[in-house]
């Protein structure tokens, strides 16, 4: 199985290319440089392993949520590439995909995975790792710190995501101690891909046209007041 990744949910950019149970990784933290750095990367990992897009059996990237510029780059990068070599693609959540991070480097098996959704919102989830793979504990969601909530039995967490650096305090003050903090931890490519494995594995890849993103909110600014005339 040959899986190409993307992902550009937050400040990092990567992209990932998986070979049966290999994984190469092309990963930067580049703010605002995600639309020019993520071809290359592609570009350079199959040159590294000698492979054509056409070659692939799938496409996969971080579908969101997460910074409605970066989520937009990976879903229409990923439907260019997929169209190009008329291959099946997986959206994958960007919040699982940061909580299957946590769980390969850490073996945390339960994280909520948060992400700073700014206007004083955060997006969220709670995660849990079965057989080596993070599922959702309970639906993905965009709120205010004071709506979070932790499943029942959902004990011994872990707190990752950049929701955690802006407003850790808050959480734990509301929901309790959280085991450990991941306040740096970031989605990456190479996770992205080994979520999507077993979807492909199942069949369940689709055409570049429903490779849409998630953004979980429709406002994503503030509307300015009209000044008084």
């Amino acid at each position: 199985m040959k899986i190409l990744a993307i992902d550009t949910t937050e400040q990092a950019c990567s992209a990932a290319l998986l070979i049966d149970d290999d994984v190469s990784e092309a990963y930067q933290l580049a703010a605002r440089q995600h639309s020019q750095l993520i071809l290359p990367m592609v570009e350079g990992l199959l040159g590294e392993a000698g492979l054509a897009l056409a070659e692939l059996d799938g496409l996969a990237f971080a579908r969101g949520p997460g910074s409605f510029t970066g989520v937009r780059i990976a879903a229409a990068v990923t439907q260019g590439l997929a169209v190009a070599a008329d291959l099946p693609v997986v959206p994958v959540s960007s919040l699982l995909a940061l909580a299957q991070g946590v769980l390969l480097e850490s073996g945390e098996s339960r994280v909520l995975a948060v992400f700073d959704a700014r206007m004083g919102e955060l997006y969220w989830a709670p995660c849990e790792g079965q057989d080596g793979r993070m599922q959702f504990a309970a639906p993905e969601r965009v709120s205010g710190v004071a709506d979070v909530a932790l499943p029942t039995g959902f004990s011994g967490w872990v707190l990752a995501g950049s929701g955690a650096s802006a407003y850790g305090d808050q959480l734990e003050a509301s929901l309790g101690n959280a085991a450990a903090r991941y306040p740096v931890a970031s989605v990456h490519a190479r996770d992205v891909a080994t979520l999507a494995l077993s979807e492909f594995e199942q069949g369940a890849g689709v055409p570049a046209e429903q490779a849409l993103p998630v953004y979980l909110r429709d406002q994503v600014a503030h509307k300015m007041r009209k000044p008084p005339s």
